[in-house]
């Protein structure tokens, strides 16, 4: 299998970024220095289809989860053993989609979880989203995923949203081809694992922002129920784009979780 492209900095245990629908590796950009001045060796991916990654075909899910399991195991180090053997994995939108694929199929590949706007079940407003997004795209003008990034970027942040994050938001997405941001939304719109929760046994952490419509308190709180020993937290003003609109909360967040022995129950 052809690998996707990614990059990486640091070095140290290894955390891996997986953007959303909107997204790519640049959308963690902020994490990714961040992450490798806190003595993490973090990369980040283009998922197939996106940037310099081939497209993978049936484009769904599995595929992309797939892709995500030969990375890692490229990533690892030779020889590794324990903890040095896996990854924590860090997800947003279908980027937490692809995590939770991804842990249910190589557990073995994952020690800790983070799963951020996302869901285990799309429910009717993923697919309503997409809908909607899918209506207006038109898969053979690059011009106009332009116009739909305005429009989607505008309903997705919160009052509270950087600005700066807000603006990397934009100029992600609108480099999407819109052929696969066709694919990654129908993909998105189709995924259900809410049954399979309960075999996540890695600890977990699930962020949703206060204004996130698309992942709201019960979203993550149902899931956060169903995976042993996992909790979630909310972050004030913001929305759906929680590392972008909110990254010195969120990077604390999620490294302070990254920091804590695996030994230990979370609550």
């Amino acid at each position: 299998m052809l690998l996707p492209h990614f990059t990486a900095l640091g070095a140290g245990p290894i955390v891996l970024f997986l953007h959303g629908v909107g997204g790519s590796y640049r959308s963690f950009a902020p994490q990714v220095e961040h992450f490798a001045i806190a003595g993490f060796r973090a990369v980040a991916w283009d998922m197939p289809g996106y940037g310099n990654s081939t497209p993978v075909e049936p484009y769904g899910v599995r595929s992309l989860a797939q892709s995500c399991v030969a990375l890692i195991e490229a990533l690892l180090p030779e020889g590794a053993t324990g903890a040095a053997r896996s990854v924590a994995l860090v997800g947003h939108g279908l980027g937490g989609m692809v995590a939770q694929e991804v842990v249910m199929r190589r557990p073995d590949l994952v020690n800790r979880l983070v799963l951020s706007g996302t869901t285990s079940q799309a429910d009717a407003v993923w697919r309503d989203d997409a809908e909607a997004q899918l209506q207006q795209l038109d898969s053979a003008a690059q011009g106009h995923m332009a116009r739909l990034t305005e429009a989607v970027v505008a309903t997705q942040i919160g009052p509270l949203a950087l600005p700066e994050g807000v603006q990397l938001a934009r100029h992600c997405m609108a480099q999407v081809s819109p052929v696969t941001y066709r694919l990654a939304l129908q993909a998105q719109a189709s995924f259900d694992r809410e049954a399979a929760l309960a075999h996540i046994h890695v600890p977990t952490l699930l962020l949703t922002g206060e204004h996130d419509r698309k992942s709201p308190i019960a979203t993550v709180a149902r899931m956060a129920a169903q995976i042993a020993g996992s909790r979630w937290v909310q972050l004030p003003g913001i929305g759906h784009l929680q590392h972008l609109e909110a990254p010195d909360a969120f990077d604390a967040l999620v490294l302070d979780f990254l920091r804590e022995p695996l030994t230990r129950r979370l609550h």
